[in-house]
């Protein structure tokens, strides 16, 4: 029994000495070459879900299988979460009764703290149950400053997730 337990432990220090050089020698070029790809599938990552501006002058993000736009009007203190189609720019109705949108701490340029929020988001223009426009006031948002947060709702009858940055 002793013998075995010392060929048990001899054996796992050859497979770990073993893998360790094999790693030191043979894979040393496969890591500096894995990084690249890795980086190079992130940027790609990045690109393919970089939507910049939308059609109403927000940012774009992905909502669920959807993409949506967010905007900001201060002086009315009202957010607006606009849903688009594939193409990010036609409007594409929604079955949704309401979207909850929360927003992380942020600052104005003045520097003044605009505390996290949490806006309802109600549809307009509803038709046949559907509306591609829901909007919220919240007094934070007459705040000038570059929000991002969270969109969370039932669309389509499934929950949905999203998360925006200006």
């Amino acid at each position: 029994m002793k013998n075995l337990k010392i060929s048990g432990l001899l054996f796992a220090a050859l497979i770990v000495a073993g893998c360790a050089d094999k790693g030191g020698s043979e894979s040393a070029p496969a890591e500096t070459a894995a990084p690249e790809p890795a980086a190079h599938s992130e940027e790609s990552h990045a690109e393919a879900h970089s939507h910049g501006t939308g059609p109403n002058g927000g940012v774009v993000f992905d909502l669920g299988k959807y993409h949506a736009e967010f905007t900001v009007d201060h002086p009315k203190h009202e957010c607006t979460i606009f849903i688009l189609g594939a193409d990010e720019k036609s409007p594409e109705p929604v079955a949704a009764k309401e979207l909850t949108l929360t927003t992380k701490e942020t600052k104005t340029e003045e520097g003044k703290v605009v505390p996290p929020m949490t806006v309802k988001m109600l549809p307009q223009d509803e038709a046949d149950g559907k509306a591609a426009k829901f909007v919220g006031t919240d007094p934070g948002i007459g705040n000038v400053a570059d929000f991002a947060g969270t969109v969370l709702g039932e669309i389509d009858g499934k929950p949905s997730q999203g998360e925006f940055q200006e």
